[in-house]
């Protein structure tokens, strides 16, 4: 279960500061982790086919956002670092984007760019380059217990959004932009989270969450072996000699309280994967009309008359299927049987860094398509014979 310890005993202080200021995120470094060495297939193009009518601006930034907390090094709350502790944080965020740099050649999907084709073939698809993803250090002015206070209090999509700050995709010019990005948020108690992002017409959240694995093993590797050696961190002297340069703010993010509830809520399923009979597609499209339509009745909210279908082909690439709540029955094909599924299943509560898990885990479906539906059917695991289902659903 997520960790919802330390909550209590917060005290009125932090309450009251956040209530009378917001707290902000204050990022520091803008920063690109490229893989250490060139993948084998570097330069091939995993197709999006596109079935109904062209991907919208708003389409493109749908995304999946996860955020993992850790309990650090205590703090001196309201207390500038010495220049000893500051040293100690920025070399653990080198040692995070180098076991990044060092886990991306065996994705090399997440180190790729989204690519268009030209107007005549408007096409999309997934390019394997060496482009690397988007690395941010942060830092937040509150304690980590305060912004999970505050996350229990029901501000947590508003807020999370600013542990992984977003860019969007540009419809225009799609690979000058980063479709994946980490973040490595420090707080004033010691606890740091690392938030990632990922576009998911990119990749899907269990394969983001593979990659959250992989490069967790990675750092582990790393400091092991103690790898970190001053070839691989020469550009980052200047911060080392003078550890106050990093607290230099690009960008400060104020974490404000919604004013409204999320627009979008998500329910997971877990079914059978079905065969690979030519009818697939009709069977996955009713599958997804199954599960938007049970996600719309355990929220208590109407079903929206129009929902887009993410689904991989089995090959790398991936089938958008832009759909109406009418075309077919809500009944799921014949040898579906949905049961019920979690974020929890996607392992993240067991990633370890320095030797520790998470504390806390957050997931969620972002999607700026309010008033539409969104289903992402994705392989439970490699060559497995089950799916796991995200369906989306307007909550107003």
């Amino acid at each position: 279960m997520p960790w919802r310890g330390g909550l209590a005993g917060t005290g009125c202080r932090e309450t009251n500061q956040m209530a009378a200021a917001p707290a902000h995120i204050h990022i520091e470094s803008v920063q690109t982790a490229v893989p250490t060495r060139v993948a084998a297939d570097r330069g091939r193009l995993l197709p999006i086919a596109v079935h109904g009518p062209a991907l919208t601006a708003a389409e493109l930034q749908r995304r999946f956002l996860a955020v993992l907390y850790y309990r650090g090094t205590e703090g001196v709350h309201g207390q500038q670092l010495d220049e000893g502790e500051a040293r100690a944080r920025l070399e653990q965020a080198v040692w995070v984007t180098e076991a990044l740099s060092a886990a991306l050649p065996d994705h090399p999907k997440m180190a790729g760019r989204l690519r268009r084709g030209s107007d005549d073939a408007p096409s999309w698809g997934v390019k394997l380059s060496d482009a690397g993803l988007r690395f941010l250090v942060a830092s937040a002015d509150t304690t980590m217990s305060a912004f999970l206070a505050e996350e229990a209090k029901g501000a947590r999509e508003s807020n999370e959004s600013a542990l992984a700050l977003w860019t969007d995709v540009d419809p225009l010019d799609p690979e000058m932009c980063a479709p994946f990005v980490m973040q490595f948020t420090r707080f004033q108690d010691g606890g740091y989270a690392i938030g990632a992002c990922c576009s998911l017409l990119h990749a899907d959240p269990l394969s983001l969450a593979d990659f959250l694995k992989s490069w967790a093993r990675t750092h582990a590797q790393l400091q092991a072996q103690s790898e970190l050696v001053i070839n691989q961190v020469i550009r980052y002297t200047h911060y080392f000699r003078s550890p106050a340069a990093a607290a230099k703010r690009l960008k400060s993010v104020p974490l404000v309280p919604p004013s409204a509830e999320s627009t979008t809520k998500t329910v997971l399923f877990r079914t059978a994967a079905g065969g690979d009979a030519p009818a697939a597609d009709d069977r996955r499209q009713a599958l997804a009309e199954a599960c938007i339509a049970q996600a719309s009745e355990k929220l208590g909210v109407e079903k929206p008359a129009r929902f887009t279908v993410l689904a991989a082909d089995g090959s790398g690439g991936l089938n958008v299927h832009a759909c109406t709540g009418q075309t077919r029955k809500t009944a799921a094909s014949p040898g579906y049987a949905l049961r019920d599924a979690c974020w929890h299943e996607a392992g993240l509560e067991e990633v370890v860094l320095d030797g520790s898990k998470p504390v806390h885990v957050s997931c969620s479906i972002v999607s700026p398509c309010a008033d539409e539906g969104l289903v992402v059917v994705m392989p439970a695991a490699a060559g497995g014979t089950e799916l796991l289902i995200s369906a989306t659903a307007p909550s107003w």
